[in-house]
């Protein structure tokens, strides 16, 4: 596994990032623990879930599993950089339990290392924007988790570049690190990203953290599992498919050229890419991880970069992708 510092921190962080967020609902227990205990064993420390996951069991479940991991011992928490989110609703119907106020976040927190079994979070991330909370109580709380040691970092998930702007102008007035990280969907696929995200990342010194790289499978090699009666698409994923397909395969043929596994080849295309930290990736199985790790040790050149854009053309950064 190669390793990178996550932004500007002095925080070192495997360039594939494990996400846990079917642990539960679709991974069981056992097979969570195993693919856990797999990582760990193929360099991955980065592991990323969040208060909300497990929903369809009920929220929360997703964080227990990975406590219940932590509590065997064997150093399972001691190597793992350990991140969280705070935003959703958690199944109660009353105010003051989602978004990011103080009252939710210190509430939030502190249930979300109960259920971790931990008596800290590495990454403490925002899951969404709240529009309705100023940046300095946001901010005053995390200054008071930091304090606690219960909060090492921050960071965002699902911002706007100019979001990153005003959370990061706002920790300087407080003299507060603010943001480390952004989560972003981001592949070959969904490149929007490009304007205007990953060079205020890039200005502020965030690591970017793609979330769904393989754009729910369809970077996975769909069209080819499809041919083979392996998978059979429905409903919104059938119909951008179709409307891909003409790229999907060419992308397949192209990767089928240079020797490479669809899926495997997408998450290297973003390991190319400025500001990115590592890909998240959820595998349900042992199979999925190791494909995942094949990924670091896959180098691309200027060439085969030049033939991904033409395939699935990507932005300019602002204003010059649509302006002059």
């Amino acid at each position: 596994m190669d390793f990178t510092q996550l932004g500007r921190t002095g925080l070192k962080v495997g360039r594939v990032v494990l996400g846990t967020m079917n642990f539960g609902p679709l991974t069981e227990v056992g097979d969570a623990h195993r693919i856990m205990d797999v990582a760990h064993e193929v360099g991955i420390n980065f592991f990323d879930t969040a208060n909300g996951y497990g929903r369809a069991i009920y929220p929360g479940r997703t964080e227990e599993i990975i406590g219940e991991w932590f509590a065997k011992g064997g150093q399972n928490r001691e190597k793992t950089v350990l991140a969280t989110k705070v935003y959703g609703e958690m199944g109660v119907d009353w105010p003051n339990t989602s978004r990011l106020s103080a009252l939710n976040i210190r509430r939030a927190l502190d249930a979300s290392l109960k259920r971790l079994q931990t008596d800290y979070v590495d990454l403490y991330q925002f899951h969404h924007v709240d529009r309705n909370t100023p940046w300095d109580e946001i901010w005053q709380a995390m200054e008071v988790a930091v304090q606690q040691g219960k909060v090492l970092y921050a960071g965002s998930s699902n911002f706007a570049g100019w979001h990153i702007a005003q959370a990061q102008e706002a920790a300087a007035r407080r003299n507060f690190n603010g943001l480390v990280s952004e989560q972003s969907l981001y592949n070959l696929i969904q490149r929007d990203v490009e304007r205007e995200l990953i060079p205020a990342a890039q200005a502020y010194g965030l690591g970017v953290i793609p979330w769904s790289p393989l754009h729910g499978g369809l970077l996975g090699g769909v069209i080819r599992k499809e041919n083979e009666g392996v998978r059979r698409l429905e409903g919104r994923a059938k119909e951008t498919l179709d409307r891909l397909r003409p790229q999907i395969e060419q992308y397949e043929a192209f990767a089928d050229e240079l020797g490479h596994e669809p899926g495997e080849l997408a998450l290297a295309w973003l390991l190319h890419q400025p500001a990115v930290t590592g890909p998240i990736v959820g595998p349900r199985t042992l199979e999925q991880l190791e494909s995942a790790v094949r990924a670091v040790d896959i180098k691309l050149d200027d060439k085969a970069l030049d033939r991904l854009d033409e395939i699935f053309p990507g932005y300019k950064t602002a204003p010059e992708d649509y302006a002059w």
